[in-house]
Order: structure tokens, then sequence, then C-alpha cells
């Protein structure tokens, strides 16, 4: 085999993947300094969110130049230092602050955000006390299909055979993200769109990165409790919003409570929630149907309030360009 070159910071800088990435800002506290050039985009090897995914993280999206539901996702993050005991050294007023000028130095007034806090630097090793102060950064990337108005066709969807994450686990945005990368590499090997975990009662769970809802026979909007999920963001939106439906008899309840299997497959509607688009209806179940086998009336409403929760003058926006 051909001897490896040993070059200097000038020649790795060269060498370094220079092709189109859609990577547009990040800052990071290791340098506490901002950078639109993504060849310089870099976490150290040494940290622990690196080589032992200890870290915590949230992504969310900027849209028409408004960041969307952020104070939300600032203190999810938040919680999930609180939950591995990572401290949070910075305001969420100054770590908001940051967010915006990254997004605004990426100039793109579509894209999404990435927030990460991990435990520090210093170590290789396993304990996390060998680490020196937490540190953080702040990526801004393409947001795919960000001017698509209408509402996915509709998705395919499995039972996943990965188990389902315990306790904490389950409840913390960590950057362990094991089993999520396999569940999204579980759908695409079968041809699917998601599969969905179960957990241990067999009650459903969620699915990779998105969380789940039905609509009952009985027009009830039901998601599982967020005590073995992670609480997505959007899902909760999405139940707070699901409550004017009621008002217009469209449903008759919005509720957490376990989904069964059963419940599952006798659903008229099943939803996907997420980041990026907001509400997927899923109209096939492992191969069967889902309702009519297409998009429902709950979902279509659904997807039409979150849109209007994110109109210029909505109080959930936080204005960047």
């Amino acid at each position: 085999m051909k001897k490896k070159e040993i070059v200097d910071r000038a020649g790795w800088l060269a060498r370094l993947n220079r092709k189109e990435k859609m990577l547009y800002a990040m800052y990071s506290s290791v340098t506490d300094c901002i950078v639109t050039d993504p060849a310089v985009m870099v976490v150290p090897v040494d940290d622990h969110m690196v080589h032992r995914g200890d870290g915590v993280f949230e992504s969310f999206k900027c849209l028409n130049g408004n960041i969307y539901n952020l104070r939300a996702h600032l203190e999810r993050l938040q919680h999930s230092c609180a939950a591995i005991e990572i401290p949070c050294k910075h305001a969420l007023e100054e770590i908001e602050q940051v967010v915006i000028q990254t997004v605004r130095a990426g100039n793109q007034p579509n894209a999404l955000v990435r927030l990460l806090i991990s435990r520090g630097c210093g170590t290789m090793g396993v304990n996390p006390y060998d680490c020196a102060d937490p540190e953080w950064y702040v990526v801004v990337y393409e947001l795919p299909e960000h001017d698509t108005p209408t509402l996915p066709e509709g998705a395919t969807l499995g039972i996943s055979k990965i188990a389902v994450k315990p306790g904490i686990f389950a409840t913390v945005k960590t950057c362990n993200y094991l089993p999520n990368i396999l569940m999204k590499k579980e759908a695409i090997d079968l041809g699917l769109d998601f599969t969905v975990s179960i957990d241990e009662k067999r009650n459903i769970a969620e699915g990779a990165v998105e969380n789940i809802g039905i609509v009952t026979r009985g027009h009830e909007l039901v998601m599982p409790p967020p005590d073995r999920v992670l609480a997505g963001t959007t899902a909760q939106r999405t139940m707070i919003l699901a409550e004017k439906l009621i008002e217009t008899r469209a449903l008759v309840n919005v509720e957490y409570r376990p989904v069964t299997m059963g419940m599952l497959r006798a659903a008229v509607e099943i939803h996907m929630y997420g980041t990026t688009t907001n509400i997927t209806p899923v109209i096939s179940l492992d191969g069967v149907p889902v309702g009519d086998g297409k998009v429902g009336p709950v979902a279509t409403a659904l997807f039409e309030l979150l849109k209007e929760d994110m109109v210029p003058d909505s109080s959930r926006l936080t204005k960047v360009f």
C-alpha cells in the first residue's frame, strides 16, 4: 500500500472536500465566531459529542425569514441539558441571538437550523468529568422543498423491528441517534416512507424522527403520551391547534393516551408529525389502506392550521430578516 503523506494545516485544508454542500453558516463556541465556508465547518474530534454521542440538540426551520417555534425548541434543549447534566451556561436569550445571527449570516430566508450542545472537548475517553467546559454549535443548512405549499399526497408506514428506546433515552433529544438511523435505513430497505416502533406493551411509540397520531372511528385525535417518546414540538403544537377542530365538530376529542396495535390498524387516519413537513398523512399501513386509502379531512385541516400558525404576524415566529 502506498505510504500516506503527512501534510501541514494548509495542505489539510486544501484537501478537504469542497464539493457543493448545502451548508450556509456555522457558529462554534470553540472559536466564538461564525463561518460561511463549509470546508471549515468542523467539530473537534475530541468533542465528547463526536466520539461518545454525549450531547443534545434541536432542529428547527426558518421560513420566509422567520424562525418557527424557536422558544419551544430552546426550552426543550434546556430540559435535555438538565436531564443528562450538561451545564447550560448561557441564557436562552443569548442562545437565541446567536441563532438569529448565524441564520442571518447564511443569507437564506428558508433554511433548517441545527443547534447542538456537547459535554465538551479534551478527552477521547468515556469519563464525562474529564471534559472541559460544554461547547455549542449552530449549523444552518438547506431546507428541502421549502416552497411546497400543498399537503403531501400520502405516505406508507410499517411496524419497526428496532427496539424502542428505554427510559431517558426516549424522552431526551440526545446526539445518540443510532436507533433512529437504523429505523430510517429499515424503512428505505423495505421500500416504505416510515416505520414506527412499539414498546414492551405493544403500544405504538414513534418514527425515526417523527411523532405519530391517529384519528379513530369515533373522531378522536390520539397521540402516544410523551413518557416513552420524544415530545415533538410540531406534534405538541398540532394537539393545541386541533382543539379548533372540536369547535367545528371535525373532532370530538384530542388526547394523549396509549395507542395499541389494534387502534392503529383500525384508525381512519394516521399522521406523522415532524419539523420539515409538519404533517404527513399515511395512506397505507403494512400494505393495507388506511381508511379509504386517501388523505383524510383531519390531516387536511391540521395542515392548514399549521400553515396559518406560520404567517408573518404569528406570535410563534422569530424575525431574522
